[in-house]
């Protein structure tokens, strides 16, 4: 069963545009270290869609070689049609990946009956566990009695990530499925409500921000089954400055690019065109998450963090929040410094 925190990661690219495949091996390997329970890659945060079809079967062998069978891979593999899809399963199974996650079809409207028609065929034909992947806001929406049908009569379709950002259908999906499958894996992709559907019910989610503070994300979701409730709710709400800097204060992914960058790694330059004013922007954004970074304890970004000096005064230990209690690590962070008011510093600004 697919379950846990899986890190939807980043690709860094050289300057001419290339992958830059060492810095993703020290990317992946970094990941493991911290603690991620999988890896999630080719989905939205990886631009799988601004990679071409060998390209992200590229992604993918670099990812299994790193891995060497260390943590689970969900490979990512929405693909255009179902010969490419298939392609990709059958290369991602011969690499030990754990499952493949596919949006129902994307860029022209299809209806519900044919996106189960298209489900129904995937499962008959591929040699890999499937995980439906709904996100409405790039393809079509996989209807919940589509889901439920799929999910009750495909036992190859073993799960659905969702990122509808929708919370009463992922309670809905829960209901529905669960008490009938309870094998079905339900991961939530939106980390805003990773801690809320948790306790509802959630298997886990594909956690974008956990490639940015895997230290972070996997304390909480550790608080979670150590049923320490109040530390979890202290640390999903002190994570809402971070998520919400990355991901509204610029292009997606940008905001989560600046981050990466900030832990030390070299993402290079994206595939998309920004516009003049949009750069100048993002410099803006990449101060903002170094100030909280910094905030937080890891220290690698405290050189990024322009703020005008408000985020120079190094708040006092006997003011903090208990939430994320512990000896400050050898990575260097001092985790009760990562509750110490972030939100008032990103409200003030």
């Amino acid at each position: 069963m697919i379950s846990g925190i899986y890190t939807p990661n980043l690709v860094p690219f050289s300057d001419d545009g290339s992958i830059n495949e060492d810095e993703l091996r020290r990317l992946i390997n970094w990941l493991i270290e911290k603690g991620v329970n999988g890896l999630y890659p080719n989905g939205s945060t990886g631009e799988f869609i601004r990679l071409s079809f060998e390209e992200r079967k590229r992604v993918i062998r670099i990812v299994a070689e790193e891995t060497r069978g260390r943590v689970p891979i969900l490979a990512g593999a929405a693909e255009t049609n179902m010969m490419m899809i298939l392609d990709a399963c059958r290369t991602y199974a011969d690499l030990g990946c754990a499952a493949v996650s596919v949006t129902g079809p994307y860029y022209y409207k299809v209806s519900q009956e044919s996106i189960e028609h298209f489900f129904r065929e995937l499962a008959k034909q591929s040699p890999i566990d499937i995980l439906l992947y709904n996100i409405p806001q790039f393809s079509n929406e996989i209807s919940l009695p589509v889901v439920k049908r799929l999910a009750l009569d495909c036992p190859r379709i073993v799960g659905i990530k969702d990122s509808s950002r929708d919370m009463p259908r992922f309670l809905n999906t829960l209901h529905e499925i669960k008490p009938q499958r309870p094998d079905f894996s339900c991961l939530i992709g939106c980390e805003e409500i990773l801690f809320p559907t948790l306790m509802m019910g959630a298997d886990g989610g594909t956690i974008a921000t956990s490639g940015i503070v895997p230290e972070v994300v996997m304390k909480l979701y550790d608080c979670f089954k150590k049923k320490n409730w109040d530390e979890a709710k202290r640390i999903q709400l002190k994570l809402l400055d971070l998520i919400n800097a990355m991901l509204y204060g610029t292009n997606f992914p940008e905001g989560f690019r600046a981050g990466m960058s900030l832990r030390g790694f070299n993402l290079g330059t994206t595939r998309q065109l920004i516009s003049p004013r949009e750069v100048e922007d993002l410099e803006d954004i990449r101060s903002k998450v170094a100030c909280i970074l910094k905030d937080c304890g890891f220290s690698e970004a405290a050189s990024a963090c322009h703020c005008n000096g408000e985020h120079d005064e190094k708040p006092s230990r006997t003011t903090a929040s208990p939430a994320f209690s512990r000896e400050p690590s050898s990575n260097g962070m001092d985790a009760n410094a990562i509750v110490r008011e972030v939100m008032r510093k990103l409200q003030s600004r």
